[in-house]
């Protein structure tokens, strides 16, 4: 609908004057579809995408009905929208008048069963059909999700009721047994097979009652309350409205580079903010096919066989994956992606290089977290500087400030990531359910993202670090990834954590925690390799002098607890299995 049309509908005197209640569906829907569709039509140019670009400040805003309902499945009712495809090749696919359809049911027999506006459900599935459905259903009705992975264990769940103040849990049938000591009131639903006491979900598509809901959801109504990743503390919980995902992951789709009739592949887990970031919000935004591959173990070559099969045309994954499939011949494989990107974790350089000699692409990196969406980039299209994330993206106005005075610093200098809140995002998070968490993060005018960056005159953003990550050795100031990236360089290496260790002279040295390769051999000769490819390729003072072969202990979303590999080293003087020191070597004597 053009503004001209919106007029007619809103004048009384006018012969299109609507008086059924459908206005502010109207105005909501066409609000969104004209920041989304400026941002589509200026892929390319990303200097007016960033000076021009306005979030839409939406007093009232349902998603699903003004979004969903109203344009991708009345426009695109044949297209698909989801399709999960499984291990053993078997799939399921559903349009989006059919998702459309199915979530309004759902939503009605979830509704009969006491679901309503503001109530909390704790929603557990994996990656399957009725995740899809249970997220359309919830944001129509106004009820709030709390997204969970399947691999929390009954402590995990326990906390995250009784934090969440959860009323209703959706979850699987084989994970039922997991809240058999979890107390509290709650409605119990489950998907899959029947089990005592819970409701069956399968019931939901034989439902035939009401499928109406009261009102009308206000933009700043909290919709999501995701548990971040706990990589450095007891995860936090964050919640989002009805605009700040919703309407923020805009910015995300520009980042991606998705257009309407993609097929988006992104591997990511549930439960975790990244897979509402790009399962949900940012390729429906687009109007692209959610493409899912499922495995029970990752598989590059049968990973990639399905995106040849299923003709997807953009990528997203984190630099776990990223990292696991340049160990494959990537060559082989006539891929048809058009865009490639990764967020999760800093993406080092050396995996940009070999994905551009196999396939021709260059993968962006981008940046953003669980409290809000994309926030930094490389958009298509845009000169990239290896190492750098890329630049503000549409709707973000990025700060450095000094880690400990908050004054802003200048460009080349270190500081801290922060959002100016006289020019408050949309995609900003409400809040923590924690007032004094709140309150720090969100002190001096400033929204505080606990990363470290640094800005160059071009406006191209370099990540340094976590502020808890980086440390000093001999009083240098050590970012950890700038040398986890030139350590996996090396072929021997997939995976590299850096922390300080305890030194009576230095107060700390570099240490690497490193995983291998197959078909390398922790030991000695190894670690001699490693420790000389290094000291060939960092300064003096970055020099890494220990060595450590070891899993990397990581979050349940997959990102390296370093806080966990710093409280080893704290206090401990022997060495631990497959720990070498430079000393060990003459050849690497210090000069």
């Amino acid at each position: 609908m053009t503004p001209e049309e919106v007029d007619r509908v809103l004048d009384p005197q006018s012969d299109d004057a609507q008086t059924d209640g459908s206005i502010p569906d109207i105005i909501a829907g066409t609000e969104f579809r004209a920041a989304r569709d400026f941002l589509l039509d200026h892929r390319g140019d990303y200097e007016q995408a960033y000076r021009d670009f306005r979030w839409p400040r939406l007093e009232t805003f349902n998603w699903a009905v003004d979004w969903f309902d109203g344009v991708l499945a009345a426009e695109r009712p044949d297209q698909t929208a989801l399709w999960v495809v499984e291990e053993d090749g078997s799939e399921t696919k559903r349009t989006f008048a059919e998702m459309s359809a199915n979530a309004k049911q759902v939503a009605a027999w979830l509704r009969s069963h006491g679901v309503r506006r503001h109530d909390r459900i704790l929603l557990m599935l994996g990656n399957q059909l009725e995740l899809w459905e249970v997220m359309l259903a919830a944001i129509r009705i106004g009820a709030v999700v709390i997204p969970a992975s399947t691999l929390l264990g009954p402590d995990d769940l326990r906390d995250r009721i009784e934090r969440g103040g959860v009323d209703h849990v959706v979850a699987r049938s084989a994970d039922t047994a997991k809240f058999a000591r979890v107390g509290g009131g709650w409605t119990h639903v489950a998907v899959g097979d029947a089990v005592p006491g819970w409701l069956r979900y399968d019931d939901a598509y034989g439902y035939v009652g009401d499928e109406a809901i009261e009102g009308r959801s206000r933009g700043d109504d909290t919709l999501l309350l995701y548990f971040t990743s706990g990589t450095t503390a007891q995860p936090k919980l964050v919640a989002h409205t009805h605009s700040s995902y919703p309407i923020g992951h805009l910015s995300t789709m520009y980042w991606q580079g998705l257009r309407p009739g993609d097929v988006h592949l992104n591997i990511s887990s549930p439960g975790w903010a990244k897979h509402a970031w790009s399962n949900v919000f940012a390729p429906w935004n687009a109007g692209a096919t959610v493409l899912v591959v499922n495995q029970a173990r990752f598989s590059a070559p049968a990973l990639l066989d399905t995106v040849v099969r299923c003709g997807a045309t953009t990528f997203c994954a984190p630099p776990t994956v990223w990292r696991l499939l340049i160990q494959a011949d990537l060559g082989a494989w006539k891929v048809p992606f058009r865009e490639c990107v990764a967020a999760g974790e800093p993406l080092n350089p050396e995996v940009i290089e070999q994905v551009r000699a196999a396939w021709g692409i260059t993968v962006r990196d981008g940046y953003g977290q669980t409290e809000t969406t994309a926030q930094i980039g490389n958009p298509p299209g845009q000169p990239l500087k290896l190492g750098s994330m890329g630049r503000p993206l549409p709707g973000y106005r990025i700060v450095l400030a000094d880690v400990l005075t908050g004054e802003r610093v200048p460009d080349g200098v270190e500081g801290e990531i922060c959002l100016d809140l006289s020019e408050r995002p949309v995609s900003l998070m409400k809040g923590y359910l924690d007032d004094e968490h709140t309150a720090h993060v969100m002190r001096d005018g400033l929204y505080h993202t606990g990363d470290v960056a640094l800005r160059e005159a071009d406006g191209y953003i370099t990540y340094v670090g976590r502020t808890d990550d980086v440390f000093k050795a001999s009083d240098y100031r050590i970012s950890p990834f700038e040398l986890e990236s030139v350590l996996i360089e090396h072929d021997a290496v997939v995976e590299a954590a850096i922390v300080p260790a305890p030194d009576p002279v230095r107060l700390a040295v570099v240490k690497a925690y490193v995983v291998l390769a197959d078909g390398y051999q922790a030991g000695p000769d190894t670690a001699l390799e490693i420790l000389r490819y290094a000291r060939s390729r960092l300064a003096p003072y970055q020099r890494v002098r220990r060595i450590q072969f070891a899993e990397l202990p990581k979050t349940i979303s997959g990102k390296i607890r370093r806080v966990e590999l710093r409280g080893l080293e704290t206090g401990h003087e022997d060495r631990y299995q497959h720990e070498y020191w430079e000393e060990d070597f003459p050849e690497l004597k210090s000069p």
